[in-house]
């Protein structure tokens, strides 16, 4: 399969809390166990179903241990046996924070892995 994606995607641990952003909805934190992390994206896996095309306010834990105020927009979804996987794209990321991931991204190239 060919590769279109813009950015390298990262496989990162951590939780993520989100919220929906609708008019009128009533907030509620979900945990989601991320599965990949790049500087346009997240993808990542929850029990919840959410709305495609919708926003969403996160709090994304990275591996510095920080935590970063993000929003995103679910792109794509597919249903799973016990949940369910999404793709978002970051909306209005701060240049700071893309370039947190931009050096993460270098570290991953840079450092073997022992397994």
């Amino acid at each position: 399969m060919e590769e279109r994606r813009r950015s390298k995607r990262l496989g990162l641990s951590g939780e993520l809390e989100i919220k929906a952003l609708d008019q009128g909805a009533v907030p509620e934190t979900v945990s989601i166990r991320i599965v990949n992390c790049s500087g346009t994206g997240l993808g990542f896996v929850c029990k919840s179903q959410l709305t495609l095309g919708n926003n969403y306010e996160a709090h994304l834990t990275i591996w510095t241990h920080e935590v970063l105020h993000v929003f995103l927009q679910v792109v794509r979804g597919e249903q799973l046996k016990d949940g369910y996987n999404y793709g978002c794209i970051f909306i209005g990321m701060p240049d700071a924070d893309r370039q947190r991931i931009a050096v993460y991204e270098t570290v991953e190239e840079l450092v073997p892995h022992v397994e």
